[in-house]
């Protein structure tokens, strides 16, 4: 795993696994994959990781997402309790 910057045109033909406004993933062969923030104002600034780093960081990546949402998970529930502030 390392964090390099991207030439623009050397991403050019490929076609992005998946992208968002800021960033996107390519795969860029031998099981290696570039998540990729493409930033317009900024050179673009990649972080490649192996196909096992892919599995590696979705798993931790659930656990951040769970853990920023847990709160707001709870005020969805029926059974939440809100209180009021004076």
């Amino acid at each position: 795993m390392d964090f390099t910057h991207i030439d623009k045109s050397s991403l050019a033909c490929k076609t992005p696994l998946g992208e968002s406004e800021q960033f996107a993933l390519y795969a860029v062969g031998d099981q290696t994959y570039l998540l990729v923030q493409r930033h317009e104002g900024t050179d673009w600034t990649a972080l490649r990781v192996s196909g096992d780093g892919v599995f590696r960081i979705a798993a931790l990546m659930t656990e951040a997402t769970r853990h920023l949402y847990r709160d707001v998970a709870a005020q969805l529930s029926p059974n939440y309790q809100r209180t009021e502030s004076r």
